[in-house]
């Protein structure tokens, strides 16, 4: 826990610059290299040949890296689809080649690939669109990772101080109804609170209404989106995803309900934006 909390010391601070100060490729940066590593994660995770697994890594960290960037330096539709395409014809050509050898491939980690090197960097780009929305994207920016953060933090104390009834042992075995709805309250209140600051601060004309439905429906998410990480390590009997954070695992780990987060506070900001 003191590695956990010293390391948080570190990264926070270093995250928030990196998000509300520095221009939007160093945003752009952060993105792929989480979405590289957290594709390669994933599919270490759910394949077992350990032949297999370099050369699918490759595959989907190198797409995994590419989109985020072409959704800021290149946001085409037609090229975003070439990526796409050329990612699924390598993984079908290499699937066909490998049949019946020792490097053959499963569908698991074919969809790993798909999942992880697609879905992942495209849901997490997110964040760059969110970054992008005028004077105030270094404002919007921020939300998807203080819901996700002060969420998982809220129902993990709450859980710890109050929790009794477990709300899915099978998959997530410490997490209790209790924590899961101090974890909601606690992504609420964490957004009201920065409307606050917002307007005492910034001076921004703050509408609370839509920062507290981002703060209930962006609690909700981030909570499945822990949850859906967590089913595919039960599958899969792995504890953590990797060591790049630590005390926190890996990106996965860390990141998990952002992946979530992230293409939801969008929509909602574009829907109904907050200020």
């Amino acid at each position: 826990m003191r590695i956990r909390i010293l390391v948080a010391v570190v990264f926070v601070p270093l995250l928030f610059v990196i998000l509300f100060f520095l221009p939007p490729y160093a945003v752009m940066a952060l993105v792929s290299l989480v979405s590289a590593v957290g594709a390669c994660e994933l599919v270490r995770a759910v394949t077992a040949s350990p032949r297999a697994r370099f050369r699918l890594c490759i595959y989907a960290a190198v797409t995994a890296a590419i989109i985020p960037a072409l959704i800021l330096f290149i946001p085409s539709p037609v090229v975003l689809r070439a990526v796409v395409f050329a990612l699924v014809a390598v993984i079908f050509l290499d699937a066909v080649i490998s049949y019946h050898t020792v490097r053959e491939l499963t569908l698991a980690p074919m969809a790993a690939v798909l999942f992880g090197g697609i879905l992942i960097p495209y849901f997490l780009s997110s964040i760059i669109s969110l970054r992008m929305i005028g004077d105030n994207g270094r404002f919007y920016v921020l939300i998807p990772f203080i819901i996700a953060f002060i969420t998982d933090g809220g129902a993990y104390f709450t859980g710890v101080f109050f929790g009794k009834r477990p709300a899915f042992p099978r998959v997530s075995p410490k997490k209790t109804v209790e924590g899961a709805v101090g974890g909601i309250a606690t992504g609420v209140a964490a957004m009201a609170i920065y409307g606050v600051i917002l307007h005492s601060a910034a001076g921004l004309t703050v509408s609370f209404l839509p920062l507290l439905v981002y703060g209930l429906v962006g609690g909700v998410i981030t909570e499945l989106g822990d949850l859906a990480f967590s089913l595919i390590k039960r599958l899969y009997n792995v504890k953590d995803y990797g060591r790049l954070i630590p005390g926190h695992g890996g990106a996965l780990d860390r990141f998990d309900s952002m992946i979530f987060a992230a293409p939801l506070i969008h929509l909602l900001v574009i829907v109904f934006p907050a200020f």
